[in-house]
């Protein structure tokens, strides 16, 4: 095992730059999570530390080693893709041992390696099958079983649950967070999927156009974002941002969004009266019953949960509710929201302002 560092990293692809200047370090043994959205540069930056792109500018480090001219054999890693990349003609204990016959072992650790990885991930039914005869799940687990043979000091995944259904995506998920758990290697995980990041991942890396917005704990990047990019990605549904401004009223400070509806604020925030912010509330933090007016635009019930889409002032706001609530399109409720439960931003840098 080993840590995984990047330096200010950057990667171009002629005028194009993807990455400006990376800086993450994945400690010993845990499980980082990259995520954020198409094209922020999260799925370039594992290939990079796979050595399957080039680096432009920058240090990528595996344990004490500078890696950036090392080819990917060299590296000592263990990448997982998205599309399985198996062999077709090849059978499942065959695709597993791959590169165990390339670099010459003998039979027996062979057979020794294939049989303990076929039994982590359950796969001994399935050793003389091939490819075409498995089905989605079991191929992702062939895929890992190829990569837990190789012993390596580092597990790349790439997006590896996206072909799969809901269902079985909530399965792997735990498969590969038991793995993880096992084998205790350092394993580095792309996703667009913030709910498998925050399940999964002992640590966060949020990027945005080539940049880290904020790195940490799932909880932390849940209760504390840096900023309003990292509140809106973070958490399902979305988190509620509202633009307005500080007001004074005889309650003290309040927020005033759009159509002059005035939402409680925590009383924390460093914050003045005319103050142009961003308003930020989690919809599983607020309920209903209280003072502020809305009105029903959708009902979405889900069994366990209820999410309302709720028109208030002239901003459109979610809700969720636990319970199952009698309402439909067009009725008006009332909210309540905890003020201690809320979040600033500066309106311009979009930035969450500091406590007092």
């Amino acid at each position: 095992m080993a840590s995984v560092q990047a330096v200010n990293a950057r990667k171009s692809f002629g005028a194009l730059e993807v990455l400006r200047g990376v800086n993450i370090e994945v400690d010993d043994g845990t499980f980082t999570a990259l995520v954020g959205p198409s094209g922020c540069g999260k799925s370039t930056l594992l290939r990079m530390i796979a050595g399957l792109e080039t680096i432009t500018g920058g240090e990528i480090m595996i344990g004490n080693d500078v890696v950036n001219r090392k080819a990917p054999k060299e590296r000592d890693i263990a990448m997982v893709f998205q599309n399985y990349a198996l062999y077709p003609h090849l059978n499942v204990s065959e695709n597993m041992s791959f590169s165990l016959s390339l670099k010459g072992a003998s039979k027996a650790v062979i057979r020794q390696k294939v049989d303990q990885a076929a039994q982590i991930l359950g796969l001994q039914p399935y050793l003389d099958r091939y490819p075409r005869q498995l089905s989605g799940g079991q191929r992702q687990r062939v895929a890992m079983g190829r990569a837990i043979v190789r012993d390596p000091q580092v597990f790349l995944f790439d997006e590896p649950l996206s072909n799969l259904d809901a269902k079985l995506r909530v399965a792997m998920r735990a498969e590969i967070k038991t793995l993880h758990q096992t084998l205790k290697t350092t394993t580095l995980y792309v996703t667009h999927d913030q709910i498998e990041a925050m399940t999964m991942a002992d640590r966060i890396v949020v990027m945005k156009d080539g940049l880290v917005s904020q790195v940490g704990k799932p909880l932390d990047l849940y209760d504390t974002p840096a900023n309003a990019f990292v509140a809106s990605f973070i958490g399902s549904p979305a988190m509620n941002l509202l633009k307005g401004t500080i007001v004074e009223n005889a309650s003290g400070l309040a927020f005033v969004g759009p159509g002059g509806c005035a939402f409680p604020i925590d009383p924390r925030f460093a914050c003045r009266p005319g103050e142009q912010v961003i308003y930020g509330v989690r919809p599983e933090h607020m309920s209903l019953g209280g003072d502020i007016r809305a009105r029903v635009l959708i009902v979405e019930p889900t069994g366990s949960e209820t999410t309302l889409l709720l028109e208030v002032g002239g901003a459109s706001v979610t809700l969720v509710v636990r319970d199952r609530v009698s309402v439909g399109r067009g009725d008006m409720v009332a909210l309540s929201i905890s003020d201690d439960r809320t979040h600033l931003f500066d309106a311009s840098t979009e930035l969450r302002l500091k406590l007092k």
